[in-house]
Order: structure tokens, then sequence, then C-alpha cells
């Protein structure tokens, strides 16, 4: 079985691979995973994601990576890549993230995110290579039982089928933790990532019209699209649109560096964090925070309700204070800032 520890007395460069680095999460924790001084190999197919953002990570941290353009579903690509490379952990950015796409086309994302991680797991074991952290997301809590949301909330009941995707994924580390408890995984729970890296060289960058309420709302200031829709202003929230922790993600990538950190000291075991502020804002909130911190106006319409979106989501963020060390340090302006920042900066 193929080994991918350093023998004794060698010096070779043990590095992390980043898959689905090019993307809005992937990109911004390459970057502090660069400046502490990490080494890099990351993959990426591109299919939300531009090639531009490799060398706008390089131009932000100075600092070169290597970088394979394959799809983690394609095994023998994958293995050539743990074959050619040291690799001692595994960060998993990789996967289809758009709530309301995945109730148009749910095949697609289960296959993608959940035969993708198979493979990408299956091939870990046979490299012996056990570090894991998953990109996971706060939908797997459903209809939350409680608010704000801590880690030992029931989750299950998802409301869309990229919700299920993570949760699916959860239940197979979970599993494959009690299966081989040789494992060391740590499960981050986003909230609602926005911002962009202060430098205006990389954020947010969908294809097409954009899912996300951020990227939306600085098109529509910039005039790449006429107005936001609002799903839904009939929720049993103040002021009637959905409610959510909204983290900036600078600070999230930050938390992907400490849960790093975690796992290099425990060795093994089975980690789970909420990566919040503990915070709510409404969309309207949001364009109120957006238009106050750039000067620029919204138009937005109320429609109907979108398939999929519940009506309040917040963290508890106490544990991963407690645990890692990391909070979120960046405010509601700073994310609005960056993410105007970075679309002027496009638009240049």
């Amino acid at each position: 079985m193929p080994n991918n520890k350093v023998k004794k007395g060698s010096v070779v460069d043990m590095s992390i691979l980043v898959t689905g680095g090019a993307g809005f999460i992937g990109s911004h924790t390459t970057v502090e995973l660069l400046k502490a001084g990490r080494e890099i190999v990351m993959i990426d197919n591109f299919s939300n994601s531009k090639p531009e953002v490799l060398e706008q990570i390089k131009k932000i941290t100075g600092k070169d990576f290597k970088f394979y353009k394959i799809d983690y579903l394609d095994r023998k690509a994958l293995e050539k890549v743990f074959e050619e490379n040291n690799i001692e952990a595994v960060l998993n950015f990789a996967g289809y993230k758009a709530v309301g796409e995945s109730v148009r086309k749910p095949l697609e994302y289960y296959e993608n995110n959940i035969s993708g991680a198979i493979v990408l797991l299956e091939t870990m074991r046979k490299y012996n290579v056990k570090k894991f952290i998953f990109s996971s997301s706060a939908t797997v809590y459903g209809e939350p039982e409680r608010i704000p949301l801590t880690e030992d909330c029931k989750i299950g009941g998802t409301t869309n089928p990229y919700g299920t995707t993570k949760l699916f994924i959860e239940q197979i580390l979970q599993d494959l933790y009690k299966s081989d408890n040789t494992w060391d995984i740590a499960i981050l729970r986003y909230f609602n990532p926005v911002g962009a890296h202060e430098s205006g060289l990389i954020g947010e960058e969908p294809q097409g019209i954009p899912n996300n309420l951020m990227p939306y709302i600085v098109r529509v200031a910039a005039g790449q699209l006429e107005q936001l829709s609002v799903f839904g202003n009939d929720y049993d929230t103040p002021d009637g649109t959905g409610v959510r922790d909204y983290i900036h993600v600078v600070d999230l990538a930050k938390g992907h560096l400490k849960a790093l950190e975690k796992l290099e000291k425990e060795k093994t075991g089975m980690y789970i964090y909420n990566l919040g502020t503990g915070t709510g804002y409404s969309v309207l909130d949001m364009v109120k925070a957006f238009e106050t911190a750039t000067g620029k106006k919204v138009k937005y319409k109320i429609v109907e309700r979108r398939a999929g979106d519940i009506a309040t989501c917040y963290s508890d963020p106490e544990k991963a204070k407690k645990e890692l060390g990391w909070k979120a340090e960046k405010t509601l302006e700073d994310m609005c800032k960056d993410s105007w920042k970075y679309i002027q900066n496009q638009n240049n």
C-alpha cells in the first residue's frame, strides 16, 4: 500500500492539500495558510471559480504553490497528486454550493458533493493521510430547534439538497471515525460567509446571477444587475425578511488555520465547530448596512419566498472561541466595504 509519510532521515516538505482552492472560501483560506508559512498544494476544476485567482493569491502573499487543474471525482488524477506530493492534511472546499440551484439539480449536487468526498477520503486512506477539515454548513441544522445554534443542536431535516449533501458527508465522517479512530477530523459548520480580502484582489466571483446575498447587492450597486430580489418578507422576523449570521470570509479562513493547529496538537479525534459571529442580520439590515458603508443605493423588490429557505439562523460560536482560540473580528461595515472594493477592482 502506498505510504505518504516522511521516511526517517529524509527531508521532505509536508504539504496541505486544498481542494476547491480557487473558490471563494478556499482562496481566502489559502492566503492565510501561505501567510502562516504553510506549503500548499491546490486542486480545482474552475466550475465556480476563475484561473486568475491563482495569480492574485500569489500577488497577495508573495508565495508560490503547486496547482493541479483536476476534478476530485477523477480518482486517477487525484492519486497522481498524492503520489507527487507529501500531503499531511486535506482541507476540502470542493463542491457545489448554491441552495436554490440544489433544489433544481439534486442529482448533480449528490453526485458531485457526496461522491467527490468519498473518492477524496478513499484516496486519503490509500495514502495514509488522515487529517481532514470539512467545509460544512449551518444548513445541516435544518429548521433550527433553538436560536442561537450550538453544536449539540439536533441536525437533520435539511430543507434543500445542498444542506443534505453536507449532512450526509458529516455522517460519513462520523462513521469513518468510528471505524478507525486514527483519523483526525474537524467539521466546520459555516454560517453565511461574505466580504472579500482587504486588498480587493480576491472575493466572491459566482458564475452568472449570484445565489448569495452580498454578491447580488454589490452587483446591483455597481449597475451590473437591475435590482435585488428579496425572497419573501412574511417570515417571523423583525422586518419579515430572512435573518442570517453573516461572517467575513477572512475571519472564516483564519478559523481553518486554528482548526488545523488543533488537529496537529491532538493527533486524533473528531471535532465539530460553528464558525459564525453569533449575531443575526436580516436581508434589509444588510441592504441598509451596505448603503451606509458605501454611499451607494441598492434597488430591491420583494418576491416570493425561495424554495429551501428558513426564517432565522445564527450561531453560538462559543465552542470555537474556547477550544480553538478563534472568534470573528471583522465588522458588518468591513464586510460591506471589502465586497464593494472587490467589485470595483473587477470593473476597473
